[in-house]
């Protein structure tokens, strides 16, 4: 459950708050009565939830630079002195690791490093949760489910600078976080959507404005299987681990954990797309083209089958998803129905927010 008086007036720092989770989390933590900082780069793109819904206002502080500057980090870190430090900065997209190497590279790896580094000797934060991604297990194309204790590792770029980042996470709490009153924990999630996504090259996304405009929609990899689930899901679940490591008892919650759907939300990328197109009531088209010359100047891989397990989660955290594959897509939907009415979106998330409180309180 979440504990509304634990989150009032903790100043939180959100690395990433510009993005799509960083977003959501944001206003989460701000609906909870929390001081919320942010530190991003700025919103990606032309279309994006922070500055479609005007996010900067719910912030104490929205500071914007790069995290691969250590000392402008930690001069800000000192400024604010945060309670808690939710790290969510970072190059997310594996299509974007293979056009850009180095940078997601260096903004993944490097950009933690800076931030352990910053809090190493530090007496006033209580917990830092850095988020890496269900990708960072060494995927042998099989169907198995993934826990914690599964082979990190990563064929892709993207996939493995965040297996770095789980290793440098675990090794710096050993090494200098011991003794330490900072807990430290990771977390890995499914793969997540909802309203307010215009990451480019989502599969989401992409329906949301193909099956909106009744165009045709182009599916490169329909039969890959992803563990989908809302993005509320494992923000919340985020939340709750949190409240543990600043317990009596936050020495044994530190390491990794899965937030991954139930079993039956591990989907074909084909059979989420009908359900959105069922849901929009679309007349598009879907079109199957593996070979897409979109992407044809570089090699791109992808896994075909990622599933992972959360029963770790589920036994400590008492934690498990509530929402329905169906009731997931229409919370979605409904979010990019009310932007392209140009309703107000702070509000349409808070009420989705507030909906799915009520279901897990």
């Amino acid at each position: 459950m979440i504990d509304k008086k634990f989150w009032k007036n903790k100043k939180v720092l959100i690395t990433g708050h510009t993005g799509f989770k960083g977003a959501w989390l944001s206003i989460i933590l701000n609906t909870l009565g929390s001081k919320v900082y942010g530190y991003a780069l700025n919103p990606a793109g032309k279309k994006n939830f922070f500055l479609e819904a005007n996010l900067k206002r719910i912030f104490k502080k929205d500071i914007r630079h790069d995290l691969r500057n250590i000392t402008f980090l930690k001069k800000q870190y000192n400024k604010i002195k945060p309670d808690i430090i939710i790290h969510l900065a970072a190059q997310s997209s594996v299509i974007e690791s293979f056009k850009n190497p180095r940078y997601t590279v260096t903004t993944n790896v490097i950009g933690t490093y800076n931030l352990l580094e910053t809090i190493k000797t530090s007496k006033k934060t209580k917990c830092l949760l850095a988020i890496t991604t269900d990708k960072v297990y060494q995927n042998y194309e099989t169907a198995k489910y993934f826990d914690e204790n599964s082979k990190l590792g990563g064929d892709d770029i993207y996939s493995g600078s965040k297996a770095c980042c789980e290793i440098l996470v675990h090794s710096y709490r050993k090494s200098f976080l011991k003794d330490s009153k900072c807990r430290v924990a990771t977390a890995r999630a499914g793969n997540c959507f909802g309203g307010g996504d215009w990451t480019e090259d989502r599969i989401v996304k992409d329906c949301l404005e193909t099956f909106y405009n009744n165009k045709t929609l182009v599916l490169r990899n329909p039969d890959a299987t992803r563990p989908w689930q809302h993005v509320i899901e494992p923000l919340t679940g985020y939340l709750i681990l949190i409240q543990k490591l600043c317990s009596n008892k936050g020495a044994e919650f530190e390491g990794p954990w899965n937030f991954g759907p139930s079993l039956k939300q591990n989907l074909k990328v084909r059979k989420l797309v009908n359900i959105f197109k069922i849901k929009m009531n679309s007349r598009s088209k879907i079109a199957i083209k593996r070979n897409y010359k979109k992407f044809k100047k570089i090699k791109i891989f992808e896994s075909k089958h990622l599933n992972i397990n959360s029963k770790k989660v589920n036994e400590y955290l008492s934690w498990k998803p509530v929402l329905s594959i169906k009731e997931a897509v229409s919370l979605t939907v409904n979010w990019y129905n009310a932007f392209k009415q140009n309703k107000n979106l702070i509000k349409i998330s808070q009420e989705q927010i507030s909906d799915y409180f009520k279901k897990i309180n």
